[in-house]
């Protein structure tokens, strides 16, 4: 191979030389095209339920099983899930289809959609605009699931503010008090 340059088709061009001429080599072009798009991306996701609602622990194992349905559908991996009555923690792989936020705004709208048939409780319900989303590295991946199996015993202890907060600065993340 003599040169590998760009085409306009974003493939790769490599350049052959074929034989000697006079004045210089001709090349034989090839282009190599990857036939599928593979991604293996771990994402550790929170969100807080809105002012005023509040999920019953009854529910919640429900609530996760939905939840895997919607990650599923996307074409996503449910590895962990977990929370209380006033937020929830997701482990998941993200769709190499969909933007993070496409991808939580699905499980988000989907997921309190279907809270809200599930009766009076939960008639007005909704989860909070924002969300915390953090990278996870294969090797964490069981210390994740751990901490995630373990929301209700962590809790008793922090709430969910100095929980994000703890990430946030854990992740270099920076934000402004007024808006946790």
């Amino acid at each position: 191979m003599i040169a590998v340059g760009a085409n306009p088709r974003k493939q790769y061009q490599l350049f052959y030389p074929i034989e000697p001429r006079r004045g210089g080599i001709l090349f034989y072009t090839s282009y190599i095209t990857m036939a599928n798009s593979y991604s293996q991306i771990f994402i550790h996701v929170t969100f807080h339920v809105k002012e005023g609602n509040y999920i019953n622990t009854d529910d919640l194992e429900e609530l996760f099983s939905y939840i895997t349905g919607i990650v599923t559908s996307e074409k996503g991996f449910l590895l962990s899930a977990g929370g209380v009555k006033d937020h929830i923690h997701l482990l998941l792989t993200l769709p190499k289809t969909l933007s993070l936020s496409e991808y939580i705004l699905k499980i988000k709208a989907n997921s309190s959609r279907w809270l809200k048939t599930k009766g009076n409780l939960y008639r007005n319900f909704a989860w909070q605009d924002g969300y915390g989303a953090f990278s996870v590295s294969p090797t964490a991946i069981n210390k994740v699931k751990l901490y995630i199996d373990n929301q209700e015993e962590h809790h008793r202890h922090k709430s969910y503010h100095e929980e994000l907060v703890d990430f946030l600065n854990a992740y270099g993340v920076e934000y402004d008090k007024r808006y946790l």
